[in-house]
């Protein structure tokens, strides 16, 4: 009787250590696919992490076709150099071409500049039409630009603000997609929710500046 017993206790000890290493193995397996997530993500979602200030990083989030088709609304009638900062995967870019502007796009992830490289050499845009280039563009004069796109976050509009007011020539067109420039009044304004983008004119936003300064 004890013998049996002695059996039982053995079997049900060894049950439980191959429950315990099989847990454990799922533990390590679940922790290493978590690791590679997070270094994909790390890839494409925290552009050149290390190559600008804490304070300057933006994750990378695509716009919506719906967002992109209220920029085209908000850049009706205008023509000229067109830059997107933080370009992505070149969506915004590819439609400005159609709408016949001479576009760069400015992107620190190289990945994603890449990308943006291959899509538009297949459908067929020419380097002249379409340029993506791996740049900062905190550390680049923008003042060649006539209009832009900009689709950041919330907590380096007004820094941006202030760069592009020293930058941007008077004729000047600046789209914000989703996070609106907090001290500037637009001139005008398309969609609503995460899909509204605002538009702002660089001669009414110098306007409005002095004025404020003079009062």
């Amino acid at each position: 009787m004890e013998d049996s017993v002695e059996v039982m206790l053995l079997h049900k000890s060894r049950k439980l250590s191959q429950h315990t290493q099989e847990k454990s193995l799922f533990t390590a397996a679940s922790g290493a696919l978590l690791m590679g997530v997070y270094g994909l993500w790390t890839l494409f979602a925290l552009p050149g992490f290390w190559k600008i200030p804490a304070c300057l990083k933006v994750p990378y989030l695509p716009s919506s076709r719906t967002q992109t088709q209220n920029v085209m609304k908000l850049l009706h009638g205008r023509a000229g150099c067109l830059a997107d900062l933080g370009s992505g995967d070149g969506r915004l870019v590819f439609a400005a071409t159609v709408e016949g502007f001479q576009c760069t796009g400015f992107e620190i992830n190289s990945i994603l500049t890449g990308y943006a490289r291959v899509k538009a050499k297949w459908k067929g845009i020419p380097f002249s039409t379409a340029s993506f280039v791996n740049q900062d563009f905190w550390k680049t004069n923008l003042s060649k630009y006539n209009n832009m796109t900009v689709f950041l976050a919330p907590g380096v509009m007004e820094v941006l603000g202030r760069k592009l007011e020293k930058e941007l020539p008077d004729e000047a067109r600046v789209i914000a997609c989703r996070f609106p420039f907090p001290d500037w009044t637009p001139t005008a304004t398309e969609g609503d929710g995460l899909d509204q983008a605002w538009a702002y004119d660089m001669n009414t936003i110098r306007k409005l500046s002095t004025h404020t300064i003079m009062r």
